[in-house]
């Protein structure tokens, strides 16, 4: 399955001028809550109204959402304002309710898209159709995960289909809510090419000062589109209220957004790429000249009956390769994250060679 002929989002009089912007409330609360948050949206030309109808939490307890009787509201957005509207499904029932009451955009929550059950649920359920489903990565970085989700999607004969990333969850405190980890939708967009991704710099910073440099990193990494979360009074939200910003705040951070030409010619970039290709020949090198290196220090310690693990000796390697390398402008983190790859693979070599699978 390659998705290959799937199709972005086409509604009339949304431009497929980047950025799309979906944005909305968290959840929707009150008829008075959607309707203010909206007209303030649709005064600032947004054209995709987002709200939670149904709010899978963390712990039971919380704010849940307010069930079909939201769907009402929603129909009222469309029809005063003229916005289109999105909301979350989850299951068989959700997406019944969401379609018959004319909901143009279904997305699927990460904690769905986790669930191949519960997806193919949802894919039997819009069989048929000619809905619109963007899919949520999944809350662990699992690419396959999500791809199959889709596909499940396609499956049913829905073709137009596009990614959100919203980060993925990490145990512990970090600066983001949930870690970016970019690469993922990266690879995601190397192997479905023509998918429309989608950022949720709201779920992935789940901070409002977040927003703001987030979407300007969705945008510079060529995303379609932002789904964001905006609510008329954010400080008292129902669920999420850390995350979400005003639509003036809103119309502000779209208005500095910088967004540079996808359609300029790349050929002056040639020579640039040429000297790429060969720093990455030459690093290559290096890392089997170090590797060589390494399978002599395991013959050495394999002849003197020395464990592999010097754990003093890869200590010292780390700090003061990440303070050489952040001497020279790179990120820490980013050295790091390199040193324990190449260590880890070091360790395997001499594993190798004590066991006499290599000299």
């Amino acid at each position: 399955m390659t998705l290959e002929d799937i199709k972005p989002i086409e509604l009339e009089g949304v431009s497929s001028k980047r950025p799309i912007i979906i944005a909305g409330p968290c959840s929707a609360e009150t008829e008075e809550q959607v309707m203010a948050t909206a007209r303030n949206l649709a005064s600032n030309g947004i054209k995709i109204f987002r709200a939670g109808i149904w709010k899978p939490r963390t712990k039971p307890g919380g704010f849940e959402g307010i069930g079909v009787e939201g769907l009402e509201w929603l129909k009222r957005v469309k029809s005063e304002t003229g916005m289109y509207v999105a909301t979350e499904v989850a299951n068989k029932a959700h997406v019944e309710a969401a379609l018959n009451a004319g909901v143009d955009i279904l997305w699927i929550g990460a904690r769905t898209t986790a669930n191949p059950f519960a997806i193919q649920e949802i894919a039997d359920a819009i069989k048929g159709t000619d809905s619109t489903v963007l899919v949520k990565n999944p809350v662990n970085p699992d690419l396959e995960l999500w791809i199959g989700a889709m596909e499940r999607i396609y499956n049913a004969g829905i073709r137009h289909i596009g990614a959100i990333h919203r980060g993925f969850s990490a145990y512990g405190k970090h600066l983001y809510r949930n870690l970016p980890q970019w690469h993922i939708p990266i690879e995601l967009r190397r192997r479905i090419p023509n998918i429309q991704i989608f950022c949720d710099p709201s779920h992935i910073g789940g901070k409002r000062e977040l927003v703001a440099p987030l979407s300007q990193q969705a945008m510079d990494m060529g995303f379609d589109g932002l789904i964001v979360e905006s609510h008329c009074d954010p400080d008292c939200a129902w669920s999420d209220k850390s995350q979400q910003v005003t639509p003036d705040v809103l119309n502000f951070i779209l208005n500095m957004l910088v967004i540079r030409d996808t359609t300029q010619s790349t050929e002056n970039l040639s020579l640039l790429r040429q000297q790429i290709d060969g720093i990455d020949n030459e690093l290559l090198e290096t890392l089997n000249k170090r590797m060589r290196v390494s399978r002599e220090i395991g013959q050495y310690k394999k002849e003197h009956s020395m464990p592999v693990l010097q754990t003093g000796r890869y200590d010292d390697i780390l700090k003061t390769r990440i303070k050489a390398a952040e001497e020279m402008g790179m990120s820490g983190e980013f050295m790091k994250t390199v040193l324990q790859a190449i260590h880890e693979e070091s360790v395997r070599q001499q594993i190798e060679v004590l066991n006499n699978r290599i000299k």
